[in-house]
């Protein structure tokens, strides 16, 4: 349990997640900067399995992907996906070029 703001939540307190880059890749990957400046790459395939997320199936419309005060959306904020769910299912990213 913690207390923010007066009020006692279950759980444990996570660290605020926010987004501040996107850059879409070939076969719905993603690189994805985080606020902390960390670099992840994202498998957005994964996201295919839930009805709201079909449109993505149109490469042009899964390259068209902005960050939105810290989140990653489509579609004018139609379609979009929370910054810890994206951390969470990514992996580790390190720039090899010199």
């Amino acid at each position: 349990m913690y207390v923010m703001n007066g009020i006692a939540y279950a759980g444990t307190a996570v660290q605020d997640m926010r987004v501040s880059a996107v850059k879409p890749l070939d076969d719905m990957m993603m690189l994805v900067t985080f606020a902390s400046g960390e670099r992840r790459l994202y498998d957005a395939t994964q996201l295919l399995e839930y009805p709201a997320f079909q449109p993505l199936k149109d490469e042009t419309v899964f390259k068209t992907a902005s960050v939105d005060h810290g989140v990653v959306t489509w579609m004018d904020g139609d379609i979009d996906i929370a910054p810890e769910t994206m951390y969470a299912t990514s992996f580790p990213y390190e720039d090899m070029a010199m």
